[in-house]
């Protein structure tokens, strides 16, 4: 199979997650284009319709934020299908709990913002993948990303679930696939190889006493309310250079 020229470099192909944990905000920051994998089964012990928000001076104290979602297909639901019970309660809960929480950081203004311009009009179509994705990108813009978001179900791809991910990583011209510590677990390689596609295991630092403290637990709202937009940037920008 002769290489064909590629016009992106990175990218991250991952569930839509509720107000998402920094190391996934972290993945999804290093790509260029983050397919979102809305296509495959809900999975209520997940991460697509809840978070996990920290206290502001003690990360190791947490609480969920959950919102109630129905599944029209029962287990079989897939993520895009899923429903809000109560999409107005869901709206004042993404609102409410985080000020609980992050009200006290000189940072609030900021993150309150990106959460009340982005959330609610994505929650009135009811969908939990909506106001997931909106979550998110509500995150990103806060550390100006600039890339693209596509979705795993309008990309054509072929069975298998490495050559799936292999599939869709190549359809939006990509020439690296970040994969993040869950998905080395199970991932054929040889699928991204025979379409040229270099996989990178993506790896947060593991600290205390940081940002990067419970970053694989926590929603990234902590980091960005303890530290700011401007210092998380930073160390994503750090980290996305040893890519």
């Amino acid at each position: 199979m002769t290489p064909r020229p590629r016009t992106v470099r990175a990218c991250a192909i991952h569930q839509p997650n509720l107000l998402p944990r920094l190391s996934t905000l972290a993945k999804l920051y290093a790509s260029d284009v983050w397919v979102v994998l809305d296509d495959v089964q809900f999975a209520r012990r997940d991460y697509q319709h809840r978070a996990r928000l920290a206290a502001l001076d003690y990360p190791q104290h947490q609480q969920w934020l959950s919102l109630e979602t129905r599944l029209p297909y029962g287990r079989a639901t897939h993520i895009r299908d899923a429903q809000l019970v109560d999409p107005v309660r869901a709206g004042r809960r993404l609102i409410q709990l985080p000020a609980q929480h992050y009200h006290a950081s000189p940072h609030w203004r900021d993150l309150h913002l990106a959460l009340t311009s982005s959330i609610p009009a994505a929650g009135d179509a009811g969908s939990t993948a909506a106001v997931a994705e909106a979550s998110t990108l509500a995150l990103l813009n806060l550390l100006d990303w600039r890339g693209t978001i596509l979705r795993s179900s309008d990309l054509p791809a072929s069975s298998g679930r490495s050559t799936r991910l292999a599939d869709r990583a190549a359809a939006v011209d990509a020439d690296t696939y970040l994969c993040g510590t869950g998905g080395m677990r199970y991932l054929d390689d040889h699928a991204f190889t025979q379409r040229h596609i270099t996989v990178h295991a993506f790896r947060p630092p593991s600290a205390t006493g940081h940002l990067w403290s419970e970053a694989t637990k926590i929603s990234a709202l902590w980091a960005l309310a303890r530290y700011g937009p401007s210092a998380v940037r930073a160390a994503l920008d750090d980290l996305h250079a040893t890519i």
